[in-house]
């Protein structure tokens, strides 16, 4: 991150204290899962005063609006997520897409409390979204989520000390997607996983070391996410549509 103009962004937003959380793919860098990402994604607080302050650090930063729609609270709150590009010398051509309401996840207070505070050099605190929340943001109908969720999940896993918290096990029980890693953690705390198979059917099958059965269950429980996902962008794109034809938001 220190090597783009990432840091500078992320500065601008801290100087104007516009309530966000970094999200995406540069959320997933600080929890460990590698992705080449030169945008910048935030959740932010859907306020008149947030708003301002958010407007005010685009213009020092010479960001334009991309694509549609407008920036304003009820294009935000009805889910969809607005785009500039930064024109500024030193920040020239990063993408910043903001969005107040996600699919699948709490509202932006309940994942403010949650949010972690990251030190970077040069920056200061950022605050990211919580590892559960951005795992919940991946579930999306692209290609390129499912395999950063378990990388995410796999690198919480190998980071975690030797005698884990029990809201640990939890958690990778209920979001791992490698199956053999599945498997391991279903035979190490059973308990645990025959408390969770209730809601996540498929650790029935974890429990028995049935590893292919695991692979097929998570393909559709997959799918079903995806499905979901497509469901709920479709109204959201037609607005889109019919924003793009009569040049307003």
């Amino acid at each position: 991150m220190t090597l783009s103009p990432i840091p500078k962004v992320l500065s601008t937003f801290l100087k104007h204290k516009v309530k966000a959380l970094l999200i995406g793919g540069q959320a997933c860098i600080l929890y460990g899962a590698a992705e080449f990402s030169r945008d910048i994604d935030l959740a932010i607080m859907v306020s008149p005063e947030n708003l301002e302050e958010l407007r005010k650090t685009l213009e020092e930063l010479d960001a334009e609006r991309v694509f549609y729609p407008v920036l304003s609270e009820e294009v935000l709150l009805r889910g969809h997520a607005c785009h500039f590009r930064c024109h500024r010398k030193d920040v020239k051509g990063l993408r910043i897409d903001v969005i107040g309401v996600m699919r699948g996840v709490d509202s932006f207070h309940e994942l403010w409390k949650r949010r972690q505070e990251i030190e970077l050099p040069g920056i200061g605190k950022v605050r990211v979204i919580g590892l559960a929340d951005l795992v919940k943001t991946k579930k999306t109908q692209r290609d390129k989520d499912w395999p950063m969720i378990r990388r995410l999940i796999e690198a919480d896993i190998y980071k975690a000390p030797d005698d884990p918290p029990e809201d640990k096990i939890y958690f990778w029980l209920v979001e791992c997607r490698t199956p053999e890693l599945l498997v391991f953690l279903a035979a190490k705390y059973p308990k645990i996983a025959s408390r969770i198979s209730t809601n996540r059917p498929l650790l029935y099958s974890a429990i028995q070391g049935n590893l292919e059965e695991v692979r097929t269950l998570l393909r559709d429980e997959e799918e079903r996410e995806r499905e979901a996902d497509r469901h709920y962008w479709k109204p959201l794109r037609k607005e889109l549509e019919k924003w793009r034809s009569r040049r307003d938001p």
